[in-house]
């Protein structure tokens, strides 16, 4: 374990990153709290627990272009000793009519600390309101 929650943390973001790209299930399923919660963009918006929260994942990887693209920018963590939370932007490369889009959304991750390491607890997922 290392001694900072940060640099913790921001190791499992990787990791989950990297295992969306690799639509790698089970690095996926890797360190989330089984009563996790996710608001997501599409539907289902709410998802409760970590069976319903996989089950999410059948509906995003036949929408997004190959090889899938899953990155982030602005980055920030805020931790203690229990409790974090990070925000992001992210990208992911979307079919939308046989065509490939860039989308654009914000993600908030809340943690929480179950022994030595960091179990994900809430994630949200949201786009801009459109006018």
């Amino acid at each position: 374990m290392n001694s900072n929650p940060e640099t913790e943390i921001n190791d499992l973001f990787s990791r989950w990153v990297s295992a969306v790209q690799a639509e790698d299930l089970a690095g996926i399923r890797a360190n989330h709290a089984s009563d996790m919660l996710m608001y997501d963009v599409p539907l289902p918006f709410v998802s409760r627990g970590l069976d319903a929260y996989m089950e999410t994942w059948k509906i995003f990887f036949p929408c997004q272009a190959r090889p899938i693209e899953f990155r982030f920018e602005e980055t920030q963590i805020t931790a203690g000793k229990e409790v974090a939370f990070l925000t992001a932007i992210g990208h992911c490369g979307h079919m939308e009519l046989g065509e490939k889009t860039d989308l654009k959304f914000r993600l908030t991750m809340g943690l929480r600390r179950d022994g030595d390491k960091w179990l994900i607890v809430h994630e949200h997922h949201s786009v801009p309101a459109q006018e």
